[in-house]
C-alpha cells in the first residue's frame, strides 16, 4: 500500500474518533434505533380492547368467551347493556372490538342449531382489523368444533369418525409465527443502508464545509486515493455497526441465525458497495450537511415503502413493482431474511447477490467518477 494512502487512512481515522458526535451516530444511533424499531415494528397484536355486549348469560356463552380470554390477545375492557353504547365506545377509540351475543345463543346451540354471534371492529387501521378478524375466525372455529364434538358423542358416535380430512400443519422457518423474527432482520438491512450513506457523506462534505478540500486537492494524493482514503474508515465503522446490530439481533431478541454467519458478513459487504456510492453521490451534490441529510431522507422513504419491508412487493399495483428493482435494500432484504430463518446459502441467494453487485458497482463507480471529475 502507498504510504501516501496509509497515512491518509490514519489521518481520517484519527479525526473519527476526534468527533465524539459523529461517532455516537455512526455507533450507538444504529443499535438504539434497532432496539426500539425491534420492539415498534411487529404485526403481532395483543391486548385488543374489547367491550360484550351479553343478553344471554348462559353456559355456553361463558364457555365461548372464555375462548377469546385464553387466547391472551383480547382485554375485556366494558361490559354494556344496549346498543347505543357500541358507538359510543368505538368513536371514541377506548375499544377495538365489540362482541355482541344475542339472547338465544345458548339455546341455538342446545337445538343444535346455528347461533348468531356479532362482531364490531374498529376498522379505522385495517391491518389490525384484519389481523383482529383472523383471531375471531380462529376462536370461533375451534368454539365450533368442541360443541359439533360434544354433540356428536352424545349420540353415541366417536367424533374422529366423521372427519373427512385430517389436516396436519407444520410451520417451517419461523415455528412460533413471532414477526420479531421476520421484522427485526429487515430493520438491521434498513439502518446499515442509512447508515453506510450518513457516514460517507458526512466526511466529504464536513471538508467542504471547513474548507480543507482544495487543501487536500494540492497534495500529492492521486483522485482514487483521495477517495479511498474517505471509504475504508467508513468501511470499517459500517463493518462495526454490523456486527453490534448482528449482536442486538441474535443476543437481545433471539432472532434464530440457521444460515452461515461468514456467509452473513461477506454479503455484508456486497451490500455496503450501494449504501456508500450512494453516500459518495450525495457529498458531489450537496454542499452542507443538512442538504446531505435531506438527500438521505429522499433515498430512505423508497426504500422503506417499497423494499418489502414491510408491504410484500407481490400485492403492490403493477406500476410500482418494476421501481422495486432500483432499490438495493429488496435485494438484501431476501439475502439477510434467508441466512437469518431458512439457513441458505449461494445456491439461492445468488439470484440476489448479483443484481445487488452490479447496482452497487455502477453506482459507486459512476459515483467516484463524478466526484473525481469535481476535484480535477
Amino acid at each position: 500500500m502507498d504510504y501516501r494512502l496509509f497515512h491518509f487512512i490514519k489521518k481520517e481515522i484519527l479525526q473519527l474518533l476526534r468527533d465524539p458526535r459523529l461517532l455516537v451516530i455512526a455507533i450507538l444511533v444504529p443499535v438504539m434505533q434497532l432496539l426500539i424499531l425491534g420492539y415498534v415494528a411487529t404485526t403481532d397484536i395483543k391486548h385488543v380492547r374489547t367491550a360484550i355486549y351479553d343478553e344471554d348469560k348462559s353456559y355456553y356463552e361463558r364457555t365461548y368467551l372464555q375462548g377469546f380470554k385464553n387466547s391472551g390477545y383480547f382485554d375485556f375492557n366494558h361490559y354494556i347493556s344496549n346498543t347505543k353504547q357500541i358507538s359510543d365506545l368505538l368513536d371514541s377509540g377506548r375499544v377495538q372490538l365489540v362482541l355482541h351475543l344475542p339472547v338465544d345463543f345458548g339455546k341455538r346451540i342446545v337445538r343444535g342449531e346455528t347461533a348468531d354471534v356479532q362482531a364490531v371492529i374498529d376498522g379505522t387501521n385495517s391491518s389490525s382489523a384484519t389481523i383482529i378478524q383472523g383471531y375471531i375466525s380462529q376462536i370461533n372455529f375451534m368454539y365450533s368444533r368442541k360443541i359439533m364434538e360434544e354433540q356428536i358423542a352424545r349420540r353415541g358416535l366417536r367424533p374422529g369418525s366423521l372427519e373427512l380430512l385430517d389436516l396436519q400443519t407444520r410451520v417451517w422457518y419461523n415455528p412460533e409465527l413471532k414477526s420479531v423474527n421476520f421484522m427485526v432482520p429487515a430493520i438491521f438491512a434498513l439502518i446499515i443502508m442509512i447508515e453506510s450513506m450518513i457516514l460517507t457523506s458526512a466526511s466529504i462534505i464536513k471538508e467542504k464545509e471547513r474548507g480543507t478540500m482544495e487543501m487536500l486537492m494540492s497534495t500529492p494524493l492521486k483522485p482514487y486515493e483521495l477517495i479511498l482514503g474517505k471509504l475504508l474508515p467508513s468501511v470499517i465503522v459500517a463493518y462495526l455497526d454490523i456486527t453490534l446490530a448482528f449482536l442486538v439481533a441474535v443476543l437481545w431478541f433471539r432472532v434464530p441465525v440457521q444460515g452461515s454467519v461468514t456467509l452473513f458478513f461477506i454479503l455484508g459487504g456486497v451490500f455496503l458497495l450501494s449504501g456508500l456510492g450512494m453516500g459518495v453521490f450525495i457529498s458531489t451534490v450537496s454542499s452542507s450537511q443538512r442538504q446531505a441529510i435531506m438527500s438521505v431522507l429522499f433515498v430512505m422513504i423508497p426504500s422503506f415503502i417499497i423494499s418489502g419491508f414491510i408491504f410484500p412487493i407481490a400485492n403492490m399495483p403493477k406500476f410500482i413493482q418494476p421501481l422495486t428493482y432500483l432499490i438495493p435494500v429488496r435485494y438484501y432484504l431476501v439475502i439477510v431474511r434467508g441466512i437469518f430463518l431458512k439457513g441458505i446459502g449461494m445456491k439461492y441467494l445468488w439470484q440476489e447477490v448479483w443484481p445487488l453487485l452490479i447496482f452497487g458497482g455502477i453506482l459507486l463507480t459512476l459515483s467516484i467518477l463524478r466526484f473525481r471529475k469535481r476535484i480535477e
